[in-house]
Order: structure tokens, then sequence, then C-alpha cells
């Protein structure tokens, strides 16, 4: 018989992240185990990594669910967990994981066995414009070929300069250029920033505006001369038919899909399928989670056709992650199999 443990822990930045919703200092998020009860030395491992402030699953009795999944943990199929997106992605990994030994292996494919990477795109979190051009700096340094700027929070001039500096260095064929909003301009004013941003000759622009304004999104990815991925728009949106609602009402150019809070690798693997169906691109992008979640997407992602730049090179944001044989080397992800799991949690509950 299956029993299961959860405890919390928090994620505290190296350095405070900047986004259009603010500064980001810590993080919470939980882990959950999985083990039989006749084999105890053996479990799986999962994180749920409930996200404040934007996960639809933010509510108060978000504990109380993570308790009864885990009281009920052999009849976790039957659970209504369709609100409760990143228990869901935790549960389900920490089953994938004992199921496959218990060894941190989600999916066994050659990415574990440090046979294939992951492109991943260089992520240059809000700041003043100085700080700013040094992270873009250090990126190219690094040998990113993808950079993705989070925009929205300093001047909207002070940023095209940004990308402007870029451009005069390289060309769309040498680096690609990702911007993300997070929702920060308005339905009056985003088409006329969409129409400056499109100079630079972006790859695309991710929530341009708030979500839930379906209408006025639908009428952006008509008239802009950008490319729009949608990110926050999907959260809280769940089952076949809402989903597919969704895209037929706003057609967008791509999808962001972070699995753990767009309903887990079931969630999300169901995002794509309606992707496909509508002739809309999408690509894989971690949500802050600590390097166990972000192990679980990456071995995820290692089994998907995927043929664009990751957005999953968040595993170096704390200074108490959990030790991984995750590795980055420039822009590609890694998996080391040569290195062990470090990791210590004595409040199991």
């Amino acid at each position: 018989m299956l029993k299961a443990c959860y405890t919390p822990y928090t994620l505290r930045f190296k350095v405070p992240s900047g986004t259009s919703r603010g500064i980001l200092t810590e993080k919470q998020t939980y882990f959950i185990k999985v083990w039989d009860e006749a084999d105890p030395d053996r479990f799986g491992l999962g994180e749920c990594a409930l996200f404040k402030g934007l996960g639809a699953d933010d509510r108060p009795e978000y504990e109380t669910v993570l308790q009864q999944v885990c009281r009920d943990i052999n009849r976790y199929e039957t659970l209504d967990l369709s609100v409760w997106s990143s228990i869901r992605f935790g549960v389900e990994t920490a089953l994938l994981d004992w199921r496959n030994g218990g060894r941190r292996v989600v999916y066994p494919t050659d990415f574990v066995a440090g046979k294939q990477a992951i492109e991943i795109n260089g992520l240059i979190w809000m700041g003043d414009k100085r700080t700013m051009a040094a992270r873009i700096e250090e990126k190219l340094a690094a040998g990113f070929t993808c950079i993705k700027l989070k925009i929205g929070a300093i001047d909207f001039d002070d940023e095209c300069e940004l990308l402007a500096h870029i451009r005069r260095r390289y060309s769309p064929s040498e680096i690609e250029l990702r911007v993300d909003a997070n929702g920060a301009f308005s339905p009056d004013n985003a088409l006329e920033c969409l129409q400056r941003l499109s100079r630079y000759h972006l790859h695309s622009i991710e929530q341009p505006i708030r979500a839930g304004q379906w209408e006025a999104m639908a009428r952006l990815c008509e008239r802009s001369p950008l490319p729009i991925a949608l990110d926050e728009e999907l959260i809280g949106i769940d089952g076949f038919t809402e989903k597919t609602t969704l895209i037929k009402a706003i057609s967008p150019q791509y999808l962001v899909l972070k699995p753990s809070l767009v309903g887990g690798f079931r969630g999300a693997g169901e995002w794509i399928d309606i992707a496909r169906a509508n002739h809309t691109g999408w690509w894989i992008t971690s949500a802050l989670e600590s390097n166990v979640g972000l192990n679980a997407i990456a071995q995820w992602t290692s089994t998907l056709p995927v043929d664009m730049p990751q957005g999953l090179g968040t595993g170096a944001l704390y200074t108490n992650n959990i030790e991984s044989p995750l590795e980055q080397e420039g822009n590609l992800l890694r998996y080391n199999p040569q290195k062990g799991w470090i990791f210590s949690m004595e409040s199991w509950k």
C-alpha cells in the first residue's frame, strides 16, 4: 500500500528578481514523497510548486488539500484536483519517480542518460537599465543564441534601447530575441508598443496584456506585427473544451506551457494536442521550481519533438536549491548521471 507525506520549503533568490508584478526575494514550495510501506527506502519525490499571486490554486485551503491527497494517495486518480494544478504536478512527478525506481528518474530518456541536452534561452530579469545591460552581456558571452527579456517595469524607451543595442551587434539570424511583458501593457496602448518593438525583429512577445481579456487579446493577435505567445492566459483553464474554446477565440501564434501552472504533464500535454490541431506553436518553460520540479519538466521536455530553445534556465536562481545532476553549460541544460541528489528535509507531514 502506498503512503505519502509532504514538507514546505522556502527557496531564497540569490539576487532579487524583478517582474512587472513586483520583486521576488523568496518563493514558497512543497515537496511530496510517495513510497510503498513494504519498501520505505524506495520513494518518489515531487514538487507541488505553488506560485503565490499567480497560480489559480493559490488558495487558503492549499495545505488542507495537500494533506487530503497524502491521506488518499491510493485513490489519487479519483480525487477532483481540477483547480489544484501544482499539486497535480507534484503528485504526478512523485508517482512516476517511484514507479521508475525512486531515483529521480521521471522519464527515462537519453537526457537522463547524459546523451542528450536541451537548448535553453537566456533569461534577463527586470532591473535598471545598467543592470539589465550587464546581464545581457553575460548571457551573450556565455554563448546563448536566444535571449528573453522581462519588460514592462522600467521606462519603455530604456527597454527599447536595450533591444536596439543587441540588434546593432547581432542580426536576427545570430541572436533570437524574445520579450515577456507579463501583462504590463493596456489594451489601449498595446498595439503601439508592439509596433515599436517590431523594429527589433523579435521572435515573439509573451502576454502583452493581462489575462482574461479574450476579445482584446484576439484583436492584438490579429493585428500585431509580432507573434504573440499566451502565458498567464492559460492558467486556470481546465478541460479540453474550455482550452479549445480559448485557442479558437484568440488564435495566438504560440503557447508558453508551464506544467506546474497548467495541470501537470497531463494538462500541458492536452494543450500541446490542441495547439497542434490549431496550427499554434508552443514551448516549455519552468515556473521558478526548485531543481526537483525543474528536473521533472526537463525530463518530460526531452520526450517531446522540440525544435526551439526552451525556458528551462532557472536552476541557478536560489541560494538553497536542491543539489542535483542538472548542469547548465552555456545555452544547454544537461543531466549528469555521475552526480547524485543531495537533500535533507526533516519536517515531513
